[in-house]
């Protein structure tokens, strides 16, 4: 119960990597907002934490919108009075037909930077006001090992990591001074919808994977990639989250942790 009574709100957590991250939170003690462009998704979430014995409330937030973002913060600062866990988990991996394509589109390119780093930076804008009022907050931002050194072929998803990356040690150094710790957690292999759409591609593109299913390449890519040879899943990056989120880590700002089995050790 280290997060006991801390007000945690989790972008992205509907689903995959922001539901496991809002569930642990809760598990750890935190009353929990669920924000998501999914709101039915965000309200399911909400509600295994109520299960769980913490509050929750589920509100529907796309993180490209400034305005959005204001009027959500202010609302949950209305009901909670104050937010001192932020994570920034929603993300995309391209635009509609990802599946379909060989590199990135230029949709790919504009839709994932939109989200993955227009949407940290408005995130981030919306809520360090307060922690900085306050003297107090904790921002953990997701990015991957995919963004911690380039891979063949280039692509979007990569690029846009490397720059959540980026922004995180630039938001640790602003907000430095206001007590205020700022990191981000870089996962690693995950069943998630996310990979399944990968995997999807993967089917597609490649004539040797063609008779796999989405989960069969998930697989040989834990064997073939994996020192650890087992797959990452949203609990064990929810863990790393609560972690930078509790004061185990008060002195801990503008530091990228892998959560990935050694797949990347970097």
């Amino acid at each position: 119960m280290q997060l006991e009574d801390r007000v945690a709100l989790v972008t992205g957590g509907a689903s995959g990597l922001g539901r496991g991250i809002a569930l642990v939170l809760a598990e750890r003690g935190a009353d929990v907002v669920v924000c998501d462009i999914n709101l039915d998704g965000a309200v399911q979430t909400s509600e295994e934490i109520k299960r769980i014995g913490r509050n929750a409330t589920a509100h529907l937030v796309d993180v490209t919108s400034q305005e959005q973002l204001r009027e959500t913060v202010g609302a949950v600062l209305s009901e909670f009075g104050r937010v001192d866990i932020f994570v920034n988990a929603a993300g995309v991996i391209g635009a509609n037909g990802f599946e379909d394509t060989v590199g990135s589109r230029e949709e790919d390119w504009d839709v994932t930077f939109d989200v993955n780093v227009k949407g940290t930076a408005l995130t981030s804008d919306a809520v360090s006001p307060y922690m900085k009022e306050r003297r107090f907050g904790k921002i953990v931002n997701i990015a991957s090992h995919a963004g911690r050194g380039g891979g063949g072929g280039g692509g979007a998803y990569g690029a846009s990591k490397a720059a959540v990356i980026h922004l995180t040690q630039s938001y640790a150094l602003d907000l430095a001074p206001f007590n205020v710790n700022v990191n981000v957690v870089c996962p690693g292999t995950i069943w998630t919808p996310m990979w399944e759409r990968i995997a999807n591609r993967a089917r597609r593109n490649n004539p040797s994977q063609q008779d796999l299913s989405p989960r069969e390449i998930f697989d040989a890519a834990i064997r073939e990639r994996c020192p650890l040879g087992r797959e990452q899943t949203p609990e064990d990056i929810g863990k790393a989250v609560a972690f930078f989120a509790s004061d185990d880590a008060s002195n801990i700002t503008g530091q990228s942790l892998n959560v990935n089995g050694g797949t990347r050790m970097n």
